[in-house]
């Protein structure tokens, strides 16, 4: 009996980022002091005719309105939830706050705790987009090497094994009670906001983005059957060293997904239906009906 022939690839697994943000509500950008914003678009300056006199000088464009506006922590018994820190300051006591929720043990498995705030904000606003940086990541890199099958027809598609790689992260995420990583989130708010929009959105609401994103991915369709891959070639006189890092889907339409998207697709159907469970329930909490 034919049996498929597994092949390797080392290639940063983005879902960590992605799936570790659904259950904690963080993330940022490594080494913020050079970072650089992504700047507003400038506004398009169009010559006009002067308009008659008497004519109604129309309103400049309202800030958009807020859809999904996140209530503020209940008040504690103790006269109220402490003062945040800075959002400059913020990685310790946010460090703390993770570690009650998660676990010493998947923090230090799991996160990186430099730039927090920062690193999520950064990481959300990027799923829904095109790429998601490596240097943005709130998360370390799944350990192990993402695998591929070639099938009887010499054609290559993502490994049912490599699902395996995901299970403690998906177990993880299980455990992590929503309602109270949401509390967190909404604890931890306004850093959240002002890390947004020094990202470049001023005037832009962070939580309104986040139910965005969160629709996104919960659409992700679930495959049928493993995704085809295809090892992207590298014309050179210089043999690549790192050949594994260079896998694509070989549809078109899935290569042309979304970072989060892509991130969903290769954890594995299984895994996949489970986070976008628990993001659906996230959504619920977060978004107003």
């Amino acid at each position: 009996m034919y049996r498929p022939t597994p092949r390797t690839s080392r290639r940063p697994a983005l879902i960590t980022s992605a799936v570790v943000f659904v259950v904690v509500f963080v993330g940022g950008y490594y080494g913020w002091q050079h970072f650089k914003p992504r700047q507003a678009p400038e506004p398009v300056i169009e010559p006009v005719a002067p308009a008659p006199a008497g004519t109604p000088v129309p309103l400049a464009p309202a800030t958009p309105a807020i859809q999904h506006p996140i209530d503020p922590p209940a008040p504690e018994a103790a006269g109220g939830p402490a003062p945040l820190p800075t959002l400059a300051e913020s990685d310790r006591r946010v460090g703390e706050l993770l570690t009650d929720l998660l676990t010493p043990q998947n923090v230090l498995a799991f996160l990186q705790l430099d730039g927090f705030v920062r690193r999520a904000v950064a990481t959300v606003d990027n799923l829904a987009r095109e790429q998601a940086p490596t240097l943005v990541w709130p998360v370390k890199p799944t350990p192990e090497r993402f695998t591929v099958q070639r099938g009887s027809d010499g054609v290559e598609s993502i490994h049912p094994d490599n699902q395996r790689r995901y299970a403690p992260l998906v177990l993880m995420i299980d455990s992590v009670d929503t309602a109270q990583a949401v509390a967190l989130y909404r604890r931890l708010y306004p850093l959240f906001q002002q890390a947004y929009e020094e990202l470049g959105f001023p005037g832009r609401y962070f939580n309104d983005r986040l139910v965005q994103v969160l629709d996104h991915l919960i659409a992700t369709p679930v495959p049928t059957s493993p995704p085809a891959v295809t090892l992207v070639e590298v014309k050179g006189e210089v043999t690549s060293t790192r050949p594994w890092v260079r896998y694509e889907f070989s549809d078109p339409a899935l290569e042309s997904l979304s970072a989060g998207r892509k991130m969903l697709l290769r954890v594995g159907p299984a895994h996949q239906k489970r986070l976008q469970a628990k993001l659906r329930d996230i959504r619920q909490r977060v978004a107003k009906p």
